[in-house]
C-alpha cells in the first residue's frame, strides 16, 4: 500500500438496536471519507456477540486494511450485556493480533441505558479514526 492509496475499511455492524447502529454506520462512513479512507465492504450480523466470524472473514481479505466494529449493547435486567461485550472485545483483540490487522472497537456499552446509547453513536467515528491512524502508523 502506497501513501497515495486510500485506506480500505471493512465494517461489521450489529443489527440489534439497528436504529442506533444505522446512525453509527452512516457517521463512520462519512468520517472515513473525511479522513481519505473508503469502506470497501459492510457485513451485518445479528448482534455484537456474533461479530467474530464476520471480522475474521474481512481480516482474511487482502483488499481490507482494517476492520471497524459497530454496535450498541444496552443494559438489561441481568448482567448479559457485560458478558456479551467482554467476550466480543476479547475475540476482537485476538483476531486483530492473529491477522496482524487493526480491528477497532466501535461498540458502545455495556451498562448504559437507551438514552445514554443515543449520546454515544459517535463511537463509530472514534473507531474509524483509530483504524486509519493505526494503518498509517503501522505500515
Amino acid at each position: 500500500m502506497s501513501d497515495n492509496e486510500p485506506i480500505r475499511l471493512g465494517f461489521v455492524v450489529a443489527e440489534f438496536n439497528r436504529d442506533l447502529t444505522y446512525q453509527m454506520e452512516l457517521l463512520g462512513a462519512e468520517h472515513a471519507k473525511f479522513l481519505g479512507a473508503e469502506v470497501i465492504d459492510t457485513i451485518l450480523v445479528p448482534g455484537v456477540y456474533d461479530m467474530p466470524l464476520a471480522i475474521k472473514k474481512l481480516c482474511k481479505r487482502d483488499d481490507i486494511d482494517a476492520v471497524i466494529t459497530i454496535g450498541i449493547v444496552i443494559e438489561g435486567a441481568t448482567k448479559h450485556d457485560e458478558i456479551v461485550v467482554q467476550h466480543a472485545a476479547r475475540k476482537i483483540t485476538d483476531l486483530s493480533l492473529e491477522f496482524d490487522k487493526p480491528v477497532t472497537l466501535g461498540i458502545a456499552g455495556p451498562g448504559m441505558t437507551r438514552m445514554e446509547a443515543h449520546q454515544r453513536v459517535d463511537y463509530a467515528k472514534r473507531a474509524v479514526e483509530a483504524a486509519v491512524k493505526l494503518v498509517r502508523r503501522l505500515k
